[in-house]
């Protein structure tokens, strides 16, 4: 690992992308402090502030705290990702975009355009209900935070906040280019990242006060570095099938007859799932604060976290988007066919539908294992705070996308690491039938 890191300086082309990342990343978040025009700041904060465990709350979260500023990049990559996680929705129903999905490359292609067209859509009106949802919002000293609302305001702010997420979306995909990591990933790991510094300090102070106890903090590094650890260990798990390939004898050569596996994760559908199901579970708590309705209040506190109701209703969601989404991405049958094709099989099962038959009962069952564990990490905090008292918000859907994604990228990084090795030891080298 220190050699890696020690090696870094040497690679220039690696050197080069890491810069190129950390530039477009800082412009991502000097953009975050640009605040869109017409609004009181003062009152959208004191908003805010009592808007916690609302869907206003999730998606500040993913745009780094751009919301809360109400700034250009207020949407974040959300109707990026959200027009992402349609468009393979879509691919189960509409059979043209599934062929665009088997053609390759090329394919491909045609859907990230599709993607881009959605996340344009998307923004515009996702940014027009911001702007009108705006012009109600007042703070609790009835201060509005839209000081001249009508159409002129809503026009802008909606063209503002579209512009932001394109101009977004053009700098994760210049990262995924030219950089290091997935792009649009990265610009959410920033978002939440940004926000640690924060944390860090209020909990020495919170140490320094007295409200934690040395000892409780001692205990909660503790926990949380085994916390992490098991995250790096699920999200690398998988369940291996092993796959035999038969021989094939063309002319004088043969082909085929190796041994290799098909890896299974355990986490097939990542972070989706506890994204859908916290949008759920907020959706009442957000009504509520627009609405000053009795009965829809009374829904919203019964579904605040902490509460029974809300834990076991977070979780059931959370089992049922991981397999439901794990359905959409991964088709045992299309798997299955494949292997037919090349002539692979399963040893001890019969190529086609029994095999799929297989590959989905496997699916099925390492699938309740993932789920189970990312909706354990995603009740971690909830457990925390109203049990232990915990003064801060450790775990969910942020700790897990942070990790994932750092992993990716360490990943991504040793990978060139390795080639510029592979590359250097056989530049050094006399191999026979190689000029130059």
């Amino acid at each position: 690992m220190l050699k890696g890191v020690e090696g870094l300086g040497q690679v220039p082309e690696l050197r080069r992308r890491i810069l190129f990342t950390l530039a477009f990343l800082a412009i991502y978040r000097i953009g975050v402090q640009i605040p869109a025009p017409g609004i009181d700041a003062e009152a959208l904060a004191s908003f805010f502030a009592r808007s916690q465990g609302t869907l206003f709350g999730l998606f500040d979260m993913f745009s780094g705290g751009a919301l809360k500023r109400l700034s250009i990049f207020a949407l974040g990559i959300m109707p990026y990702i959200s027009a992402s996680i349609i468009l393979q929705l879509l691919q189960v129903a509409i059979p043209h975009l599934e062929q665009l999905k088997k053609e390759g490359e090329a394919g491909r292609k045609k859907i990230s355009q599709y993607t881009r067209y959605g996340t344009v859509g998307l923004s515009m009106i996702q940014g027009l209900g911001i702007a009108i949802g705006l012009e109600s919002m007042t703070s609790p000293a009835g201060i509005p935070v839209v000081a001249m609302p009508g159409w002129g305001f809503r026009l802008i702010t909606a063209l503002t906040l579209m512009s932001g997420t394109i101009f977004l979306m053009w700098l994760g995909e210049q990262i995924t280019e030219r950089g290091i990591g997935n792009g649009i990933s990265m610009i959410i790991f920033a978002g939440i990242v940004a926000r640690m510094p924060s944390a860090v300090i209020n909990t020495f102070r919170l140490v320094k006060t007295g409200d934690l106890h040395p000892a409780l903090l001692l205990f909660l590094l503790a926990m949380m570095v085994l916390v992490v650890a098991f995250i790096c260990f699920m999200e690398r798990a998988h369940r291996r099938i092993p796959i035999q390939y038969a021989r094939r004898v063309v002319g004088r050569r043969v082909y085929g007859g190796q041994s290799t596996h098909l890896p299974l994760k355990i986490n097939t559908a990542g972070v989706i799932p506890p994204i859908f199901a916290s949008s759920i579970m907020m959706f009442p708590a957000t009504i509520a604060n627009f609405a000053r309705v009795s009965w829809m209040e009374s829904i919203s506190q019964a579904l605040r976290p902490g509460n029974p109701i809300y834990e076991g209703l977070f979780i059931a969601f959370i089992i049922f988007f991981c397999y439901f989404y794990t359905a959409i991405t991964f088709n045992p049958s299309d798997m299955a066919d494949n292997l037919k094709k090349y002539g692979g099989y399963i040893p001890g099962i019969r190529p086609g539908r029994r095999t799929a038959e297989y590959i989905d009962k496997v699916l099925t069952r390492i699938t309740l294992i993932g789920a189970i564990y990312v909706a354990g990490i995603c009740v971690l905090p909830d457990i925390l705070i109203s049990k232990l008292n915990v003064p801060f918000y450790f775990g969910g859907t942020a700790l897990l996308i942070v990790v994932g994604v750092a992993m990716d990228t360490m990943g991504q990084i040793e990978s060139h690491l390795i080639t510029r090795s592979y590359d250097g030891f056989v530049k050094g080298a006399r191999i026979k039938g190689r000029r130059g």
